[in-house]
């Protein structure tokens, strides 16, 4: 088995990114805690993006299933200790979920090319 460093990993995306023209994918997974990363040429109509596109549901839909769990176990004031370190352990795995779900749609937000520029304020050049 060979073990990739980080360099490596990020010079095979980076050559991924530049034969496809589309950057990689961050998908709603990781392996052994790494992040995994996704580079096609279908964009987001391949069959591995519509996978992803629906782990990440499910994902957004457990995290509000388990916080209606955990409000329960929060809320009352003599659940026992194993409850409530059991509901802050589900806790912290839907919140490891739901930000790597948001760092993945924001990074395929696009930027609008106009972006960054001075004086291109949406509210005109006077001071507020």
């Amino acid at each position: 088995m060979t073990h990739r460093t980080e360099g490596d990993r990020k010079r095979r995306r980076d050559l991924a990114d530049a034969a496809s023209g589309v950057p990689p994918r961050l998908l709603p997974w990781a392996r052994d805690g790494k992040a995994c990363y996704l580079s096609t040429d279908s964009g987001s109509h391949s069959f591995l993006s519509c996978l992803a596109d629906d782990m990440e549901d499910v994902q957004l839909e457990m995290a509000a299933y388990v916080q209606g769990a955990a409000d329960k176990v929060l809320v009352d004031p003599m659940s026992p200790h194993a409850e409530v370190r059991y509901a802050a352990i589900r806790l912290s795995e839907c919140l490891r979920d739901v930000r790597r779900v948001a760092e993945s749609r924001g990074a395929r937000i696009p930027v609008p090319e106009d972006e960054g520029a001075e004086g291109d304020s949406p509210h005109g050049t006077e001071a507020h």
